[in-house]
């Protein structure tokens, strides 16, 4: 992570990614039933979201609990703000909240 903290590196994925999934494992190999819920849902909204597998760096594990203030993980980040974690998230792909923001992720900038 060259000379950049972990705070940094947290804000510069989420800045970069429109739609960015912190979880365990990868969509493809989840590690847990709440990462797996959560990529699934987001894959259902049918748009490619980045992903960061916390379980590959423990400093990004931990970091990204105190950058959102939200204790557990997976964590979604949508165009920068936190939208929260798998209990949020399922209510919001069952109500079609999820769909929509997705759909609009990364369509602000410029208008």
């Amino acid at each position: 992570m060259s000379d950049e903290t972990v705070q940094q590196t947290i804000a510069r994925q989420v800045t970069e990614n429109p739609i960015l999934l912190y979880m365990k494992g990868s969509p493809d190999q989840p590690m847990c039933g709440f990462s797996q819920r959560a990529a699934q849902a987001l894959a259902g909204c049918g748009r490619e979201f980045a992903y960061v597998d916390v379980l590959q760096d423990e400093r990004i594990r931990q970091g990204i609990k105190d950058y959102g203030d939200w204790p557990t993980i997976p964590q979604l980040y949508i165009d920068g703000e936190l939208v929260g974690g798998c209990d949020i998230i399922m209510e919001m792909f069952d109500s079609g909240e999820l769909q929509q923001m997705v759909e609009a992720a990364g369509a602000g900038a410029g208008g």
